[in-house]
């Protein structure tokens, strides 16, 4: 389970540098705006949050 957090960490921190490149140029990949990069980058990191918090061994 380690490898999936660690996966969705990775997709979050990739969707934010796109937000960024996005945001500083007129960049839109496949027609999303840099908004969506950005509300994917959280809502990712949120996921690995929850997982890493549910799967937590006591």
């Amino acid at each position: 389970m380690s490898y999936i957090m660690k996966g969705l960490v990775i997709l979050s921190a990739v969707s934010f540098v796109l937000a960024v490149i996005g945001s500083l140029t007129t960049f839109q990949f496949i027609n999303v705006p840099p908004e969506g990069y950005s509300r994917a980058c959280s809502n990712l990191a949120l996921i690995a949050i929850a997982m890493a918090v549910g799967l937590k061994k006591d």
